[in-house]
């Protein structure tokens, strides 16, 4: 009886189902933000899809490293006639995809004017999971594309740059590691621009492998980067497994005894290294032979990387930049927001290229 009085009222005092109202609801959206609420402009002037803050940054950054784009740098023939050019091939260059902030002194040129463009190849998925990289990961990447090398170089020639930096994702899955790839990406650059583009490439290890290491350094291009990243006592924590501090500094020696290219190689600092550690480690590059260097901060990019453990002052990287060079090294570049391809065009690097008789011994 009492089950049959519950039913009774439960069905009376149910609340009657409310109707969708298609047209109050689109009324509702209308108010809402639209598109441009969403878009923030960029230091090139260009709109992009404004970012959340991340919230991982907890601590703030120091004021060396707030820097914002010159206005004049941005504004000069060889940016605008580059980002003309790049836009025209539709070409993804690592400077804009990562947002650089040293976008204008790159494709601006230096004293020089010598424009720079930084391009990817082989996709944009790794092997490995270096613990300091944002780029995406997986064992089984997607096979590459063998148009690459034809149309990469088509695109090189119609952005007009006098100074391409080509870098790479790791490749372990495949046999040679991507080297005949990229030799092939390198080879097809200077033919479609009859050798009037000079060309850096910033490689993988190969695993250590001579040969594939041989065939990179010997497809004419002009610099063979490869980075050392961190002090040896940092560089299992911070890279993959598979790459290792002596091994890299094989790659340098190997790439260095073609005869045939500058070496060069990159420091990133604010893993906690002692000024020792920093130190031996431009002494070994030095002593494999390398004959430019990199000093830049190191920033977290997710919040599933390393934290950084300090913001190094802009007087250190300075005076590290002056001991570079009292080591002997024939470039370097030092500073908190200094890339391994910043400015890497630039009056000096360039000036080395087209004197290389004059070059001293190591």
């Amino acid at each position: 009886m009492l089950r049959k009085q519950c039913l009774r009222w439960c069905s009376s005092e149910a609340v009657e189902k409310k109707k969708f109202d298609l047209k109050s609801f689109k009324s509702e959206v209308s108010k809402g933000p639209d598109l441009e609420d969403f878009l923030e402009s960029d230091a090139t002037g260009e709109p992009v899809v404004a970012r959340k803050k991340r919230p991982f940054r907890k601590e703030k950054l120091p004021p060396w490293l707030k820097l914002s784009m010159v206005k004049g740098k941005i504004e000069n023939k060889n940016y605008q006639t580059l980002k003309k050019n790049v836009r025209g091939a539709k070409l993804a260059t690592v400077c804009e995809e990562a947002r650089c902030p040293n976008i204008g002194d790159c494709w601006g040129g230096g004293e020089s004017e010598t424009a720079t463009a930084t391009i990817m190849l082989m996709g944009d998925t790794c092997t490995r999971g270096c613990r300091f990289c944002a780029v995406k990961t997986s064992r089984a990447p997607p096979p590459l594309d063998p148009d690459e090398p034809k149309n990469t170089a088509e695109s090189v020639k119609q952005i007009g740059a006098e100074y391409i930096v080509l870098t790479m994702v790791d490749r372990d899955d495949l046999p040679d590691g991507g080297a005949a790839h990229v030799a092939s990406c390198i080879s097809e650059i200077k033919r479609h621009t009859e050798g009037k583009t000079l060309v850096e490439c910033l490689t993988g290890d190969f695993s250590g492998r001579k040969e594939d290491i041989v065939k990179v350094a010997e497809s004419g291009l002009e610099v063979f980067a490869h980075n050392i990243e961190a002090v040896e006592r940092a560089s299992p924590i911070v890279r993959d497994r598979r790459a290792d501090y002596r091994q890299s500094l094989r790659v340098l020696e190997i790439a260095k005894e073609t005869g045939k290219v500058l070496t060069k190689s990159s420091i990133m600092l604010g893993f906690g290294e002692r000024d020792d550690e920093i130190r031996q480690t431009l002494l070994d590059l030095r002593t494999a032979g390398v004959d430019c260097v990199t000093l830049g901060q190191y920033l977290q990019p997710l919040r599933t990387r390393m934290k950084v453990a300090r913001y190094v002052h802009p007087d250190e990287f300075e005076a590290w930049r002056i001991e570079a060079e009292k080591m002997g090294f024939l470039y370097c570049a030092s500073g908190p927001m200094v890339r391994s391809s910043y400015k890497a065009g630039e009056y000096y690097i360039t000036n080395i290229l087209k004197n290389r008789n004059k070059l001293p011994a190591v």
